[in-house]
């Protein structure tokens, strides 16, 4: 079996993947690369998910690259159009070129005598065997599985008369216009799907065991279409990324400093969105504080105006079991149904599942030490791809590809061939991964790295403070450990 060698080897074609790419060629010309992606095309999230009204919870000013301004007049955009602006990405920069489809990743192996990655991967339908090696290995696969998404165990669900459906593989086929639809779920999908199903169904039931913060905000961003009227378009792109981080970051300080003030200002839109009559205290008022879970947003009030004009309701109970015609609920009612919708959440998974070996010894990342967000202590020439859990998945990502461009540039500069982060200060204390109590999050929390109690192991979610750490940070900090053999002969 032929085995190709590249510099760095990208695993994943979505979001993180193409970001990545570009990064790559644009400040490490010298370096050769490829992206493996398991799928048959790229975008990622935005090529998987296909549900009725998809669309981004962050805006696109943030979510969009920082290389490539968001032309569209809407901020929050759908799908569509975020894979259509990744299509047109990864074309204009010929990235697309050095993406190898259908390429799903099983193990990876590095050898120190080498300083090489080997990795092995399965092509195609028939899962035909291929590896490759190379020097640095960046996941960019996302932080859950692809191939299911999270749903309890319901019981009596066998006994439903009509159809389940888990919005993660929405059928094509899948119609349901004048029919009876409860969307179990209080999430961000749940309050997307809800509108939209609005539209044709006869009536949208969305039912919760537990409410969540709901904020409304305009799909479009006037400021932003006046300034690229005003001005030269990656000047107006940048300001306006710039506007919408920093405010993001002044409520996400404001709900953590005063979360009593925040809450009551998140109810009070709420019932300006709904009237005084509605029952905010029991379907919009959560047991948590803002922002100890991610807000859900719906542009343009779009959910708010469903329940307003009767198409949608929710209703805040337990499931007890489910029936031939419905969901029974512990309150005694009966909730009748022709299509369930599980809006449940993702199962999340770390690295994509990929098995690790060093030097022939299995290496679990979940036992280690995240590294300023995007390495693993004692993993060597390794780094991953995770967005914030507080703004646009992208400012992170874009940020960890330019920090990897900085250390592939550092060990050309130096001869070494090996960077690995190394924990030597015994003040530093493990933490949780994140500090997030979203129920997938708490599912999954042990399949993760923890983080340090201080820098560089501290996740701080801030993205003023990556750019200090990531862009213009010391590379040789005392904890990366910098090293490797003489290149092979």
């Amino acid at each position: 079996m032929t085995i190709e060698h590249v510099d760095v080897l990208v695993v994943g074609a979505g979001l993180s993947g193409i970001g990545a790419g570009y990064h790559l060629q644009a400040d490490c010309p010298q370096r050769s690369w490829l992206i493996l992606e398991s799928r048959d095309d790229l975008g990622g999230t935005w090529d998987l998910f296909r549900y009725p009204g998809v669309r981004s919870d962050s805006d696109m000013y943030t979510l969009g690259y920082s290389f490539r301004p968001w032309t569209d007049p809407k901020a929050i955009a759908d799908g569509p159009a975020i894979l259509g602006y990744l299509r047109e990405t990864a074309k204009a920069f010929r990235i697309d070129e050095k993406i190898r489809f259908g390429h799903r990743v099983q193990r990876a192996s590095w050898c120190s005598r080498t300083a090489t990655w080997t990795v092995e991967a399965q092509r195609g339908p028939e899962r035909t065997p291929v590896s490759f090696t190379c020097q640095f290995l960046f996941m960019c696969s996302g932080y859950y599985r692809y191939d299911q998404g999270y749903t309890p165990e319901f019981p009596d669900r066998e006994r439903f008369g009509g159809r389940i459906v888990h919005p993660q593989h929405w059928p094509a086929d899948l119609d349901y216009a004048g029919q009876q639809v409860v969307v179990i779920g209080s999430g961000a999908t749940a309050v997307t799907l809800v509108p939209e199903l609005a539209r044709q169904a006869a009536q949208v039931t969305m039912l919760q065991r537990s409410p969540t913060y709901v904020v409304s905000r305009p799909s479009v961003d006037r400021l932003a279409n006046r300034l690229r009227r005003w001005l030269p378009l990656r000047l107006a792109y940048g300001l306006t990324r710039w506007k919408n981080v920093l405010l993001g970051q002044y409520f996400f300080g404001l709900c953590r400093r005063k979360p009593a003030l925040a809450r009551r200002g998140l109810l009070r839109m709420v019932r300006a969105e709904l009237g005084p009559d509605y029952d905010v205290a029991t379907h919009f008022t959560p047991r948590y504080n803002p922002w100890e879970q991610r807000l859900c947003l719906v542009p343009d009030g779009d959910f708010f105006r469903a329940i307003r004009g009767g198409c949608a309701t929710v209703v805040t109970d337990e499931i007890e079991r489910f029936t031939p015609t419905g969901i029974r609920l512990k309150s005694g009612r009966e909730l009748p149904a022709d299509l369930i919708v599980t809006a449940t959440g993702l199962s999340l998974q770390l690295l994509a599942g990929v098995a690790f070996e060093v030097d022939g010894r299995p290496v679990d990342p979940a036992a280690s030490l995240s590294y300023k967000g995007m390495m693993y202590s004692d993993l060597p020439n390794l780094a991953s791809s995770f967005g914030y859990t507080n703004a646009s998945w992208t400012l992170k990502s874009d940020l960890t590809a330019r920090y990897v461009c900085r250390l592939l540039n550092h060990l050309t500069r130096t001869g070494a061939r090996q960077c690995t982060p190394r924990l030597t200060d015994p003040a530093v204390t493990p933490e949780k991964w994140v500090d997030f109590s979203s129920g997938y999050f708490q599912r999954s929390i042990d399949a993760f790295p923890r983080q340090g109690s201080r820098r560089p192991w501290k996740l701080h979610q801030n993205y003023a403070l990556d750019i200090v750490s990531l862009k213009f940070g010391a590379l040789d900090d005392g904890t990366m450990a910098f090293s490797g053999p003489p290149p092979p002969a």
